[in-house]
């Protein structure tokens, strides 16, 4: 074989293995961003972000942005932080069941209100969550299986969010006002009480009381106040008897023009 054709094959052989070695890096670099225990993957042509059982405590900040489909699930995450997956503008589905989520701040969900179709909350701990946390979504949400506090605050968030088909019988009270309602599908107990019917009548009624404890101070005040006015003219209509006639009469016309 010619030195030239020898030449040109080794430049050649060691350009393909210098691209293939810059490959493998970019592979680890991008495999090392991800959190232990997830992975990118592609699934029914969507790609797909999965960090199932991967001891997570929070949502993790390296997913991809052009993930449509995000699995979160049975995890420790406690919190749903403000603009948690502003950056996932494509997500079509999240599953956040099986974690350990107690609160979610307004906006967690904000910058998904266009594309998301499926949020899955189920078996998490949350007790009560603002209306206002899924306002515009126009996701099918799960909230099932949470220790929720039946109360006007769960009427208006079952009034905003459109329930996966099949999930209320889940939303369960494990805790209310009224002992009765224990136990029962939520559902169940809102067809016969209206929770915040409830909460504007018991506000009504604690303004009432308010209002009438105010009143009643004024009157305690007024009347103490002309009790001590007659008490001190007596005192001083005492006093001007013991004086002698001429400065006593002269005091008294200016007493009586005073308490007039």
């Amino acid at each position: 074989m010619p030195a030239a054709e020898r030449v040109l094959l080794c430049s050649v052989t060691m350009w393909l293995l210098l691209q293939s070695l810059l490959l493998l890096a970019s592979c680890l670099r991008s495999a090392a961003a991800f959190p232990k225990g997830c992975y990118p993957s592609e699934e029914e042509g969507l790609k797909t972000f999965r960090c199932s059982n991967a001891r997570l405590t929070e949502v993790p900040r390296d997913i991809p942005n052009d993930t449509n489909k995000l699995y979160l699930d049975s995890n420790r995450i406690p919190f749903l932080p403000r603009d948690a997956f502003r950056d996932l503008p494509l997500l079509l589905e999240l599953d956040l069941s099986h974690n350990a989520i107690a609160s979610v701040e307004n906006g967690a969900f904000r910058g998904l209100a266009e594309h998301l179709h499926s949020l899955d909350l189920s078996s998490n701990r949350l007790v009560s969550v603002s209306k206002d946390t899924f306002s515009n979504l126009k996701a099918k949400v799960n909230l099932s299986n949470n220790p929720w506090l039946c109360d006007c605050r769960l009427q208006e968030l079952i009034r905003t969010v459109d329930l996966v088909a099949g999930s209320s019988g889940g939303i369960v009270c494990h805790s209310s006002a009224q002992e009765e309602h224990v136990g029962k599908a939520f559902l169940q107990v809102i067809a016969d009480t209206d929770f915040c019917n409830m909460y504007k009548k018991t506000t009504d009624i604690a303004m009432l009381v308010t209002m009438f404890g105010w009143f009643a101070m004024v009157i305690s005040y007024l009347v103490y106040y002309v009790r001590q006015n007659q008490e001190d003219a007596r005192r001083h209509l005492e006093y001007l008897k013991s004086l002698p006639s001429k400065q006593r009469r002269s005091e008294e016309s200016s007493t009586i023009s005073t308490v007039v």
